[in-house]
């Protein structure tokens, strides 16, 4: 069962009862693909999943005979799992007045800078979308790729050194970590 529902804020929210009571994540975020990108949640699903290490495809329902505008085959709601993250994915080709935008966009912690080109390497595909850390990918979805070293360097009580590292990154499109070391460290 679904009922779907906006906030004050515009967001979508759906309500499903999903018959697993074990659920541990209570919150996951769902892809609706619409537009140009609708019938291609399966082709999204199996490709973050090889982008991802830790990742799981789960259980898929699909469109069936007579469900039109939605093409017989196509997702109607799948689960998938990137890094121990539920996530649910579904193709809609009915009238939307939405798609893929920057609003929403998935945070990736990296330790290192290999795993930073890594990530930016599979998942960017707009080069002109590549700004201060973020991408998107072939689907428009938008992603932060980002150092987990950063979070400490904005935290640093010294102004200066937050004001380096900040001037430093917004010149950036993929976070060099080297560089944002030097920047906070004052070189």
């Amino acid at each position: 069962m679904l009922d779907s529902r906006q906030d004050r804020y515009g967001l979508s929210w759906q309500v499903m009862f999903m018959g697993d009571r074990n659920k541990k994540q209570k919150i996951i975020p769902t892809l609706m693909f619409v537009g140009d990108v609708c019938g291609k949640a399966e082709e999204a699903i199996n490709f973050y999943a090889s982008v991802f290490h830790n990742a799981k495809v789960g259980d898929i329902l699909r469109y069936g005979k007579d469900e039109e505008p939605d093409k017989e085959g196509t997702i109607k709601h799948a689960a998938f799992t990137l890094e121990g993250q539920e996530f649910a994915a579904m193709d809609s080709a009915h009238k939307h007045n939405f798609t893929f935008n920057e609003a929403i966009s998935f945070m990736v912690h990296c330790e290192t800078q290999e795993g930073i080109d890594y990530y930016w390497e599979k998942l960017s595909a707009d080069p002109k979308a590549e700004q201060c850390g973020w991408l998107k990918d072939k689907y428009g979805l938008s992603w932060q790729i980002v150092p987990t070293v950063m979070d400490e360097m904005l935290q640093d009580p010294d102004k200066g050194n937050v004001e380096r590292v900040t001037d430093a990154f917004l010149k950036m499109k993929k976070f060099d970590i080297s560089e944002l070391k030097e920047a906070y460290e004052g070189q």
